[in-house]
């Protein structure tokens, strides 16, 4: 089985600024990140069925994980009916402010796109990733 395998670095905040507050009641913000050399892993496969696996017990691979969901809304988005076995390996630590979460989910859409010939642009993709969290365009 031909896997595809990609990083998902994580990221830190090297400062954050809150500029006004929108109607919507989230916050403009100003921002700067930086990429780190660290991070996730996820391999990804052409199979039946759209599965995650992880190699830490502790994460959710069930529809709140945020790699599923970015699954589930490209596929929606496209109305793309493949699968895929996804396996992530965990370096990052959940919750632990580097957004582990964020990039997986952002690696998700980069890689399905990819494995299912998709072909949607980064743009594209960036605003399928807006949608689950304000960090996933990172």
């Amino acid at each position: 089985m031909t896997m595809l395998t990609l990083p998902a670095p994580g990221k830190l905040n090297l400062f954050l600024h809150i500029t006004g507050r929108r109607p919507d009641g989230y916050h403009e913000l100003q921002t700067l990140f930086a990429l780190l050399d660290q991070g996730d892993t996820l391999h990804f496969a052409a199979a039946d069925t759209l599965t995650l696996e992880c190699d830490q017990a502790e994460v959710p691979t069930d529809h709140s994980n945020l790699i599923l969901r970015a699954a589930r809304l490209l596929q929606t988005h496209t109305g793309c009916q493949e699968g895929a076995r996804i396996v992530l390996e965990k370096h990052l630590p959940m919750g632990g402010g580097v957004g582990g979460g964020s990039s997986d989910a952002a690696t998700a859409l980069l890689g399905l796109n990819a494995l299912w010939g998709l072909n949607l642009s980064e743009d594209t993709l960036a605003e399928l990733g807006l949608s689950l969290g304000a960090d996933v365009p990172v």
